[in-house]
């Protein structure tokens, strides 16, 4: 199969009532990076990978037809419902995959090891025998084979003795909301109470008898840009692929509207593109900072602000321009769009990404 090759990734949805990734440290309320003054709020590049492996989970739950689907970084329980550690959920997929461990491949592994790659067994201070290590190192290279999530993003793995990383070729940045943000705090009562009347119509042990009041804070709607990059240099250590590539934004574009929880709110996926370059040490950078939302500043901070998709568009014509001028550089460009999302400007050359 064909290497990813190095390119950039434009992701833009749109989140109403909720928030997908809350600040612990600021009573569960969005996350500022920016500052209040600022406005914006921010989404992690742990939420937007968490969407894409969600996806994938449900979609291939045995790993595919290849078997090469499985997703490492994820919560499973045994049959006694305790929470399975890093090891265990190594083990687990690595049976279900039909991979085993076998130090009798050492001589091919030690040939086959990439400069750079960190490998370890035994404590601090200790070298392990050559077995030892070898098996380590295969089953690095096992996961990273039957593992979606470590072929693109990366792994890490320290368990006891046996510790290895491997940096993924796709990192994405934190997805920012392109206008100033206002949340909301907001409170209810549950009408279920938590125990219920004895017969002769006492408390059933000391456990309250009516319901109980939450708050939260929501974001009544919010548009956000997130950046990504795919460096094919790394995607060749970890043998992420073109078909590697496509899972990959379709689990952005339908992920989004995938995972839910009355606290995330509701997500759309409003624009995606990929531009692949012909260099593989070739970028532009940034390219998040060549779009603009409509309305401006101004009206987000009114007294009525956009509370809906009709009510905004994108310019896009900044970075239409931007790849125009490096065109020469450009492999191919593609592109999906919510039909519901008003974009002015033009992207030459773009092609439609089939997400199907």
């Amino acid at each position: 199969m064909t290497t990813a090759r190095s390119s950039e990734i434009l992701f833009i949805k749109c989140v109403k009532d909720g928030i997908p990734n809350r600040d612990p440290l600021n009573e569960s309320d969005a996350r500022r990076i920016f500052g209040e003054e600022d406005g914006r709020i921010s989404l992690s590049d742990v939420s937007i990978k968490r969407d894409v492996r969600d996806y994938i989970l449900a979609r291939f739950p045995d790993g595919g037809s290849n078997k090469n689907n499985f997703i490492f970084c994820r919560e499973e329980h045994d049959s006694g419902n305790k929470l399975l550690g890093r090891k265990s959920l190594a083990n687990s997929i690595l049976n279900r995959a039909g991979k085993t461990v076998d130090s009798g491949k050492a001589e091919e592994l030690e040939a086959e090891k990439t400069e750079g790659e960190e490998v370890k067994k035994g404590g601090k201070g200790e070298k392990g025998d050559k077995n030892g290590k070898i098996d380590v190192l295969q089953k690095k290279r096992s996961l990273l084979e039957v593992a979606f999530d470590a072929r693109v993003f990366g792994l890490v793995y320290s368990v006891e003795k046996e510790k290895f990383n491997q940096v993924g070729p796709v990192q994405f940045g934190w997805a920012h909301s392109l206008h100033p943000v206002e949340t909301k705090y907001v409170q209810g009562t549950t009408v279920m109470p938590s125990s219920e009347k004895d017969q002769d119509g006492g408390k059933s042990g000391d456990e309250k008898e009516q319901g109980t009041i939450w708050s939260s804070f929501i974001l009544p709607f919010a548009i956000f840009a997130m950046p990504g990059i795919i460096n094919a240099s790394i995607a060749k250590n970890t043998g992420m692929t073109e078909e590697d590539l496509e899972l990959l934004l379709k689990g952005l574009w339908w992920g989004t509207q995938q995972r839910q929880a009355r606290g995330r709110g509701a997500q759309q996926p409003l624009f995606l593109m990929h531009v692949e370059y012909k260099d593989p040490f070739f970028r532009i950078g940034f390219l998040e900072d060549y779009i603009k939302i409509k309305p401006g500043r101004e009206e987000w901070l009114g007294g009525n602000p956009p509370s809906s998709l009709p009510d905004v568009g994108l310019d896009i014509s900044p970075l239409a321009e931007l790849l125009g001028k490096n065109k020469n550089e450009i492999s191919r460009i593609r592109l999906a769009c919510n039909e519901s999302f008003a974009i002015e400007g033009n992207i030459e050359a773009s092609q439609i990404l089939d997400l199907k």
